[in-house]
């Protein structure tokens, strides 16, 4: 068989099995082909048009058939069966004790999205939930004058996102915590990124075996989803610097979050899924709304 054979049977294969996608790929094509030149050991950006037609073993393509089932009959992301993901080009360790990282906020951080909000005296970066560590390494790659603290409730989050900062030499420049929200983040802090549980209770109760594989505490956020945003933003103000700013994804929770903080001031951030995934918001609103 060539690569151009055996992708094609498993896209085959994938797509005949009705799965969910959206732990890094959108389609049975990019899955098949994420987790086919895995198992073959090639490069992910592998030119498949190029190098269609490079033969494989036989015994490789039968290992490539028994991903392919595993992925089928587990219904886990290919990411945890993979033991790896990537977020903006950056390779990140991933297992079942964290969810896999593809927070937009990731990729605002890349293409400076809110570069504009940012004080000039921002150093000290709070990643907030920042389960396996992918955001708090991202921050630090970008703007390598600041210090980030990656909290989370989880110790296994907290030992994935250890695995990630070593990874990637940054040892000196994030320091991991963990910590109930803010209860052991006192700051005060220059920015605060946060992909928070904001899942709502509803959609929890239909979500995809794909999405059910992740751990329940990284995803529901309550009944209308905001549970963790109430308690963030309640103790956020005392512990932000006069300039800072708060960079919270909510996903597609958009409604809910305005009816649980109505009158908010805040700005939403522009990125590839649309204006209301992310919304950044200012010490100075958050002080303001409470009073």
């Amino acid at each position: 068989m060539t690569l151009q054979d055996i992708l094609a049977e498993a896209t085959a294969r994938l797509d005949a099995a009705h799965l969910a996608y959206g732990h890094g790929t959108t389609n049975a094509h990019d899955e098949a082909a994420w987790l086919v030149l895995w198992r073959l050991g090639l490069p992910l950006d592998t030119d498949l048009n190029d190098q269609g037609n490079k033969p494989v073993k036989d015994a490789d393509a039968e290992a490539v058939r028994e991903l392919i089932v595993r992925r089928i009959e587990t219904r886990k992301p290919a990411a945890y069966l993979t033991g790896e993901a990537w977020l903006q080009g950056v390779p990140f360790h991933v297992d079942e004790r964290v969810i896999v990282p593809r927070s937009f906020i990731a990729e605002l951080i890349a293409e400076g999205g809110f570069d504009a909000w940012l004080s000039p005296d921002t150093r000290h970066v709070l990643d907030l939930c920042t389960g396996n560590g992918s955001l708090a390494v991202l921050a630090a790659m970008a703007w390598p004058e600041i210090r980030v603290i990656g909290a989370d409730i989880s110790p296994d989050a907290l030992a994935v996102a250890h695995k990630n900062v070593a990874r990637h030499g940054l040892q000196d420049r994030i320091t991991l915590l963990e910590s109930d929200g803010l209860a052991r983040c006192p700051g005060p802090w220059d920015l605060i990124l946060c992909n928070p549980p904001y899942v709502n209770a509803g959609s929890m109760a239909v979500l995809p075996a794909e999405y059910r594989a992740e751990p329940e505490i990284a995803l529901a956020g309550g009944d209308d989803g905001m549970d963790f945003v109430r308690t963030l933003f309640r103790d956020a103000p005392s512990r932000m610097s006069d300039d800072a700013v708060m960079v919270l994804e909510i996903g597609n929770e958009k409604d809910h979050f305005e009816h649980a903080f109505p009158g908010l001031d805040v700005v939403w951030l522009s990125t590839s899924a649309g204006d209301e995934q992310v919304l950044l918001v200012t010490a100075e609103s958050l002080r303001r709304f409470h009073a």
